[in-house]
C-alpha cells in the first residue's frame, strides 16, 4: 500500500497533499536528509515520508556478565523493524527499555512532521493516515508470523516475500526491492548472524527463489511465488 500522491487518484487529491507540503515549508516542518542519517524524533509527533525510505530499528539493552569480575555489564542490541516508504507516516513511540530509531535508508530523503491535532486541518487526509497505519499494524502481524518459524531459512525468505511484496518494483529479474537490504540489517531482524543469512541467501539463489539485481538489489523472480522454501511447489 503506497499513498503517494497522484493526479490519477480520486480518493486523495494531488492539491491536498500539495497543500500539505507547502504548509510544511512555511513552518519549517520539513527536512531532507542523507543516506544513514539519523532522524531526529520524538513521541506525539506524526512523521510522513515525502521522498527516499525511512529505516526503523530498535535498540533494546541487555545484560551480560563480565567475564573479569563477574559484573553484569550493560550491552546494546539494534534490531531492523522494516522501511518506510514515500507517502507513508510513522511515529516513534518510547517504551522502555526499548528505543526506537529512525535513519534515512536512501540519499535525499525527505521527512516532514506535524502534531496528531493539526490533522484537523485536513480531515480526509486525516482518514488516509488512520487506514496507513491499519495496513502497517496487519503488515508487523504478518512479519510476526513469519518472524516465529522455527527454520531460519523460512525465516528469511519469509521476510524477503514480506519487503519486497510491499516495495519490490518490477524488473526484468522479476520484482525487486528499489533500494539495498544488508545481511546484517536482514540477520537482525530474523534473528541471525550476517554469516548466516549470507549462507542461506546463497541456498535461496540455488534453488531459483531469490535473485540480486543491479547494485545488489535484491529481487524475487516471478516463479518465487509458486514455490516454499524447501524447492517443492505450493498448491
Amino acid at each position: 500500500m503506497n499513498f503517494q500522491p497522484s493526479t490519477s487518484d480520486p480518493s486523495r487529491p494531488f492539491l491536498t497533499w500539495q497543500r500539505i507540503l507547502d504548509w510544511a515549508q512555511e513552518h519549517y516542518r520539513d527536512r531532507t536528509f542523507s543516506k544513514d542519517e539519523r532522524i531526529p524524533t520524538r513521541s506525539g509527533l506524526l512523521y510522513l515520508v515525502q521522498r527516499g525510505a525511512v529505516r526503523l530499528t530498535g535498540i533494546t539493552q541487555l545484560s551480560s556478565h563480565d567475564s573479569t569480575d563477574g559484573s553484569l555489564s550493560p550491552i546494546l542490541e539494534e534490531a531492523f523493524l522494516g522501511f518506510v516508504g514515500a507517502g507513508q507516516p510513522f511515529e516513534i513511540v518510547a517504551q522502555s527499555p526499548f528505543t526506537l530509531s529512525a535513519y534515512s535508508h536512501i540519499d535525499q530523503t525527505s521527512v516532514l512532521w506535524m502534531y496528531w491535532h493539526e490533522l484537523d486541518n485536513w480531515p480526509h487526509f486525516r482518514r488516509e493516515i488512520f487506514n496507513a497505519f491499519r495496513y502497517q499494524h496487519q503488515r508487523k502481524l504478518l512479519w510476526l508470523s513469519t518472524l516465529g518459524q522455527r527454520k531460519t531459512i523460512d525465516r528469511l525468505f519469509g521476510l524477503l516475500t514480506l519487503i519486497i511484496e510491499e516495495f519490490g518494483e518490477p524488473t526484468p529479474d522479476g520484482y525487486c526491492l528499489p533500494f539495498p537490504l544488508t545481511h546484517g540489517q536482514i540477520g537482525s531482524a530474523i534473528g541471525a548472524t550476517r554469516v548466516t543469512v549470507t549462507r542461506l541467501m546463497g541456498k535461496l539463489r540455488k534453488k531459483g527463489l531469490i535473485s540480486t539485481y543491479g547494485d545488489n538489489l535484491i529481487c524475487l523472480p516471478m516463479q518465487s511465488y509458486d514455490f516454499d522454501c524447501d524447492g517443492s511447489q505450493s498448491s
